[in-house]
């Protein structure tokens, strides 16, 4: 191909580029825009989430009632963040044989204001105290969207 021949192929495939990227970035400011004029611009929000899965047995297989440890979960997490809430959930895993385990679980989560190093790091002690405390091999703490597995 001669080079007057590739310059036409180049020159529609950037005017298509350009267009495409000034009608996505239009659409960014519309969207922008939805956002800021909603009913809940300039309301109070928290970004940041803590949750840990408090576990349904002991000892890692024995059955057991988690209330007390949701109730001191709940308890933590709201002298940590100022509130919290328990929501029930099933866990499961494969064992190394490759049989499912499911286990019931119930999931304590605050939303937190300024999460700093300290804040986490008192989730993480908790963490580990309830891991002890329920003879489990670890005990897993979710901090916005990641999944640690405190050991």
């Amino acid at each position: 191909m001669d080079k007057k021949k590739i310059f036409y192929w180049i020159i529609p495939i950037l005017l298509i580029v350009f267009l495409g990227n000034a009608v996505y970035a239009a659409e960014q400011q519309d969207i922008s825009k939805t956002k800021q004029s909603s009913l809940l611009k300039g309301q109070f929000y928290l970004e940041d989430v803590v949750k840990i899965y408090v576990p349904s047995t002991y000892n890692v297989d024995q059955p057991i009632d988690n209330t007390p440890y949701v109730n001191k979960s709940l308890e933590e997490f709201s002298r940590m963040f100022g509130g919290a809430t328990a929501i029930d959930g099933t866990g499961s895993w494969l064992t190394d044989d490759n049989q499912l385990v499911k286990e019931k679980v119930t999931i304590v989560y605050s939303y937190a204001e300024d999460l700093d190093k300290k804040k986490i790091n008192k989730a993480v002690t908790y963490a580990k105290t309830l891991k002890e405390e329920m003879k489990q091999s670890s005990v897993s703490l979710e901090i916005n969207g990641k999944m640690y597995f405190i050991e």
